[in-house]
Formats: structure tokens, C-alpha cells, sequence
């Protein structure tokens, strides 16, 4: 039987994505996604490839099309005893 995953911290950030307005116009929400990895690595001291998105979060990064990500996005970030970040939209 599989071990229970437990939630270490939770914290809500408000995450810039200005940065990503500086790549090319048809990789801005690629690069938003790549911004909310980078920052919450950095925040929460997890590695980037262990930090998973919530599906709620990507659709509301590229719902406006991959040209056009939103510039703010404020998240709630779980860290987990396997060693992982979840990162949901806040509601």
C-alpha cells in the first residue's frame, strides 16, 4: 500500500508574470509557466521539475491564448513530505 502524502507548508503568493511579456509572442505562456516553476522553486527550496501545477492554474494561464498570459496570478503553494510543490489558483 502506497504511503500518504502529507502537506508540509501551505503559503499564497501573488506571482508576477511581467517577465514573461519578454520572449517571443507565441512562447509568452510557455514562459509564464516556466516563471511560476522558477519562483516557487525558489521560494519553497524544491527542485523545479518536482513542482506540479494544478490544472485550474494552467487553464487560467492560457486562456486568454499562448500570446496573451494574464501579468499577476495569485497561487497557493502546498509543499509535501515526498519532496514536491503544489501549486493551486487561489480562489
Amino acid at each position: 500500500m502506497a504511503e500518504e502524502v502529507k502537506v508540509l507548508a501551505t503559503r499564497e503568493y501573488r506571482i508576477s508574470l511581467r517577465r514573461a511579456y519578454y520572449a517571443a509572442r507565441t512562447r509568452r505562456a510557455r514562459r509564464a509557466v516556466a516563471l511560476i516553476r522558477e519562483f516557487v522553486s525558489r521560494h519553497i527550496k524544491v527542485d523545479p521539475k518536482s513542482v506540479k501545477l494544478d490544472p485550474a492554474l494552467n487553464e487560467f494561464v492560457w486562456s486568454r491564448s499562448r500570446e496573451k498570459p494574464p501579468r499577476y496570478v495569485d497561487v497557493v503553494v502546498e509543499k509535501r513530505s515526498d519532496g514536491t510543490a503544489l501549486v493551486k489558483l487561489k480562489q
